[in-house]
């Protein structure tokens, strides 16, 4: 598929991303002027060789790049740290204008995106506000990080936000952040300033912040209260595939109505972040369903060719199953219809 095929519908697409990130300059801007812990020092990450550039292209290049992989749809995301500014008021704003920016992406060629909603956390009313007016423009889906400086997403004042999308259908993708700073020092530092970061992001400690974000979301009780929210993981799932049984024990202890591995199988989805390794597809569908997994590249931060694509796809165990993971999934859970 070049361009947009002529079509403003996904009903030709064989493959559709779900994690796809972006960046929009206001937002950039604004993260990078943050001082001291507000910082994200995930931010350099960002500007290894040409990240920044296939982050900032919405265009020629990026469809080029998707022509290339054999990805016909891309659900955009904004990059990490997404809006996570301490200001209420720039975080709304900031929030508000991604999300038109996006827009404009989508409607330039709707054939080829589709994008998740950029949420303030900083003001959870807000929040919530922006999830019902981003549904209302066309976005899908909501991209969220575990917390807001020392707010987590199970903290009461969010609950009104769950109740939002669990009525409107929308998947909240829990997407890895840099842990705290207090975390950073006593538990990812004195290796030396790269291992440190390596150690505290891609390595490690980004999946153990996102794993612990959904399972705090769950021990608080919030898929109790709406069963019907629909939580998404990347990078298979951030480590809780591996542990679900023993985490277990958290829903016991907490009283909850079902069991951790029960809420994974029946309110999260799973998606591959580029990691394409057979080893990885054979545990999660040993833990949960094919019907829960769903494709994504984690571009531009992961670059899996073509060739690489479709091995990994011949790992699924039938054709039905294929489809499933590379575009039925997808077009369920964020009701991405023939025409979108």
């Amino acid at each position: 598929m070049s361009g947009d095929a002529g079509t403003d519908g996904l009903g030709t697409a064989r493959l559709i991303g779900i994690e796809e990130h972006w960046i929009s300059d206001p937002v950039d801007r604004a993260l990078r002027g943050l001082i001291g812990d507000d910082r994200d020092a995930s931010l350099v990450l960002n500007d290894h060789g040409d990240v920044r550039a296939r982050l900032a292209d919405l265009g020629e290049r990026r469809l080029a790049a998707m022509d290339a992989q054999g990805v016909d749809v891309q659900v955009l995301s904004l990059a990490p740290p997404g809006a996570q500014v301490p200001s209420t008021a720039d975080a709304v704003t900031l929030a508000r204008d991604a999300n038109d920016e996006v827009v404009e992406a989508i409607r330039a060629h709707p054939g080829r995106f589709r994008a998740m909603a950029t949420l303030p956390l900083a003001d959870p009313a807000a929040a919530a506000a922006e999830l019902e007016r981003a549904v209302a423009l066309g976005l899908t889906g909501v991209m969220t990080y575990g917390r807001v400086g020392d707010v987590t997403l199970d903290d009461p004042r969010y609950d009104d936000l769950w109740a939002v999308a669990s009525r409107l259908h929308q998947p909240v993708f829990i997407h890895p952040q840099v842990p705290p700073g207090a975390v950073r020092r006593a538990a990812y530092s004195g290796l030396g300033g790269p291992v440190d970061l390596a150690l505290a992001t891609f390595g490690w400690g980004w999946h153990l912040e996102a794993g612990t974000a959904a399972l705090r979301l769950m021990a608080s009780g919030a898929l109790d209260r709406h069963p019907d929210l629909q939580l998404v993981l990347g990078h298979w799932g951030e480590l809780l595939l591996f542990w679900h049984g023993r985490a277990d024990g958290v829903a016991r202890t907490a009283g909850l109505d079902r069991s951790v591995t029960d809420y994974l199988r029946e309110n999260v989805w799973i998606t591959a972040s580029g990691m394409l390794d057979p080893a990885l597809l054979r545990h999660a569908l040993a833990v949960t369903s094919v019907d829960r997994l769903v494709f994504s590249t984690d571009h531009p931060f992961q670059s899996p060719t073509r060739e690489q694509v479709d091995g990994f796809l011949a790992e699924l165990p039938d054709d039905a199953a294929r489809e499933a993971f590379a575009s039925g999934n997808a077009r369920r859970l964020f009701g991405l219809g023939d025409h979108g």
